[in-house]
């Protein structure tokens, strides 16, 4: 099978399976060797002199384009944000990530992704900066090595490429720069697929060894989502490794094990050490990790069935409505996740095709098709999960595909590009940039009021680039590179715009999106932001039923309200017209204050979502020096309903605060008697009044409702402004 040779893609590793050999030295001659920076700075020697300068410069832009206003998201998710703050005080929450200092709970998640922040904040302080920078730098590190993978056996155009549309992709440049744990599982998850491909280029069980030790720290970040591409990786290598059966077989018990060695320590520690001395497992009900990992972080995400959460999804076979969105083969391309992710995913979907049918005819062994099996097998196996999960699902979580999809772009168009003499690679090619274009058109057409002038340009401009490439076989060399800097120019404009919107403003809350502010289809059904699925988030007052009228999913009323007229709820818990003043903006947005004092955007594209309502306290200095005084007598400065609320106070002090119920406040930690012995040990100084899952979900029932009546009926109340607290050192008479 003939290829045609174009030196601006083509790449001696795409003829013979293997690295580029080094040119040899004249006779007589010596091959000067190059000091590290010069390494560093020129690259590979057969490489022309641009590729690496390119490189160092895409690494650049991303670092810059992060960065940029990175302090206007104040703590982002207050939830990480506070226990970032107790793992730099204490050794024992750094372990276990724990919410407070005192560690009473963790956060429902392992702690692996705390564990940069932590330790920058150790070294430089607690503040926006020392939190998010670390996530940026996983970004950064994530384009190089989607860069590496891709360049190995293709083009330096093609990693370029690659690491472009990673770079631009709206939802990584969101969680790039927030301190979520899907920074780091998508940085290990992209290095686990590159140290797979290192290791089908010459069957080295060192490579596949370390991609397990990869996904089991990726499992310390994020449990089994960590897990979603190992029936992937582990079908390419058992089929294609260039080595014998007998042999893939051993090499992938040994990365199986690897993978039990780099996740599971922590989770043995954890398990055996004495429950009565460490730290209660946040989001579970029996404290286990154990539980924590198969229930509500595993097997309830799939079906559903979530004990301790806020809801399921849209039931299994697709087609489901639910509190996180429908379910279905389409749910990545939705009003809801669309706009975060999918720009580009009907062409990567068209190039892993063309791809798989360009080395058709290759060996087993080919290196290059098994690149497409990994990383396309990887986004395809993702995307299915995301697309029928029926429990707590957010659209944050498809930065999972970015790396993923990116990579598949960047091999995909390489492939055809060097084939483009032939019709079918160059209709291919044609294809995906028309159907990019025509993609992006119906993403900004949902925005109507965003940039819209820009959706003409790009249907336009991915329409003429695509007839220049269905005859980019006959054009000369200088019209073709044309069309196809077009096509790639208008196929990235719109994610681009998205993109920039997302850098511009600060995002704050549990559940974030990207993209301009005023693209009011994600978040909510009709009647506003809000809930998934319609209506508003539960656990912010008594809000009454009806789509944007502040009531539960659907209509009807939150559960778990209260009756507190604390951090901006209105009195009684009613929100009227589904808002509430001081802590809440209207939509869904917040305006709680972060360390800089700059409100950050929760719903990020029309303020939807639950981000608004999934924010804690907006504490006030009256508030903040009530709890400061004498806080060093105490364990814990306060306690309060849910982790959103305790951690907007422990921030706001520097002090622990206790979360009674965890997250949602319905983890039955501590009980009554525990809660009884810590103030009856002086442990604890404050009750806050209120609380719960931004406000109260779950704070009616079980443990949290039983100490709050315990609490409301034993000791003196303390009102602070618009907050209330109870003195627990001054019982009534």
């Amino acid at each position: 099978m003939t290829t045609h040779y174009d030196p601006a893609v083509h790449t001696p590793a795409e003829d013979d399976g293997g690295p580029p050999p080094e040119a040899p030295a004249p006779p007589g001659h010596h091959r000067p060797r190059r000091s590290r920076f010069g390494r560093l700075w020129r690259g590979r020697p057969e490489d022309p002199r641009w590729v690496r300068p390119a490189f160092l410069a895409l690494l650049t832009a991303t670092a810059l384009l992060y960065l940029y206003n990175l302090d206007a998201s104040g703590w982002a998710n207050s939830f990480y944000s506070a226990a970032v703050q107790a793992g730099s005080q204490s050794w024992k929450a750094f372990f276990f990530g724990s919410l407070d200092a005192g560690n009473a709970i963790t956060v429902d998640k392992p702690p692996a992704a705390l564990w940069p922040m932590a330790l920058a904040v150790r070294i430089f302080g607690l503040s926006s900066w020392s939190i998010l920078v670390p996530e940026v730098l996983m970004g950064v590190g994530t384009v190089a090595v989607v860069y590496a993978a891709v360049r190995r056996r293709f083009s330096p155009a093609a990693g370029l490429i690659a690491g472009a549309v990673l770079a631009l992709t709206p939802v990584a440049a969101l969680m790039f720069r927030f301190n979520n744990p899907d920074a780091l599982l998508a940085l290990l998850m992209s290095l686990a697929c590159y140290l797979v491909v290192r290791a089908l280029e010459d069957g080295r069980t060192k490579w596949l060894v370390w991609a397990g030790v990869a996904i089991g720290f990726a499992f310390l970040a994020k449990t089994l989502q960590a897990f979603l591409i190992l029936p992937a990786l582990a079908l390419v290598y058992g089929v294609c490794a260039p080595v014998r059966l007998r042999k893939r077989l051993g090499q992938l018990a040994l990365a199986t094990a690897a993978i039990v060695v780099s996740g599971g320590w922590w989770v043995a520690v954890v398990e055996l050490w004495p429950a009565s001395s460490r730290p209660y497992v946040g989001g579970s009900q029996n404290n286990s990790f154990l539980e924590l990992t198969f229930g509500y972080n595993g097997l309830g995400r799939l079906n559903g069935e979530e004990t301790g959460s806020v809801g399921g999804g849209g039931g299994p076979g697709g087609g489901g409505g639910g509190q996180w969105g429908e379910t279905g083969w389409d749910r990545m391309f939705n009003s809801e996740i669309g706009g975060q992710i999918s720009w580009l995913l009907p062409a990567a979907l068209i190039l892993l095709v063309a791809g798989l049918l360009a080395t058709r005819r290759a060996a087993r062994t080919d290196a290059v098709r098994a690149s497409f099996l990994v990383w396309g097998g990887s986004l395809l196996m993702t995307a299915a999960v995301f697309s029928y999960m029926a429990g707590i699902f957010h659209q944050y979580y498809t930065v999972a595909l970015a790396p993923y999809l990116a990579a598949v772009v960047g091999m995909g168009a390489a492939t055809l590009w060097e084939r483009r003499e032939r019709i079918w690679a160059s209709l291919a090619l044609a294809a995906a940039v028309t159907a990019s274009a025509a993609w992006g058109y119906v993403l900004l057409d949902r925005t109507p009021d965003y940039l819209p002038w820009l959706r003409m340009p790009v249907l336009v401009g991915g329409l003429v680039a695509a007839l220049g490439l269905v005859f980019a076989g006959r054009l000369g060399r200088r019209t073709a590179l044309a069309a196809a800097g077009l096509g790639l120019v208008a196929s990235l404009a719109a994610p681009t715009a998205y993109t920039l919107s997302t850098l511009r403003e600060g995002h704050s809350g549990s559940i974030v999106t990207a993209g301009p502010s005023d693209a009011g289809m994600r978040g909510g059904g009709p009647g506003g932001g809000g809930f998934p699925g319609g209506g508003n988030a539960p656990g912010q007052g008594q809000g009454q039923g009806g789509p944007g009228t502040g009531g539960f999913p659907g209509g009807g009323t939150a559960p778990g309200t209260g009756g507190n007229n604390q951090n901006g709820q209105t009195p009684n818990g009613q929100m009227p017209n589904g808002q509430a003043p001081n802590g809440q903006m209207p939509n869904g947005r917040s305006n709680q204050n972060g360390p800089t004092g700059e409100g950050g955007r929760t719903g990020g594209a029309g303020g939807g979502g639950m981000g608004g309502l999934l924010n804690g306290a907006d504490v006030g200095s009256e508030a903040k020096k009530l709890l400061e005084a004498d806080a060093d007598s105490y364990t814990w400065v306060a306690a309060a309903i849910g982790s959103q609320n305790a951690a907007s106070y422990q921030l706001g002090t520097g002090e622990p605060v206790m979360a009674i119920g965890g997250f949602n406040g319905t983890d039955p930690s501590p009980t009554l008697a525990q809660f009884k012995k810590y103030v009856a040990d002086g442990r604890i100084h404050y009750f806050i009044a209120g609380g719960g899952m931004g406000g109260g979900m779950g704070g009616d029932s079980g443990a949290a409702s039983q100490i709050t009546s315990w609490v409301e009926a034993t000791f003196k109340e303390v009102t602070v402004g618009s907050a209330t607290f109870y003195d627990l050192t001054s019982p009534t008479d």
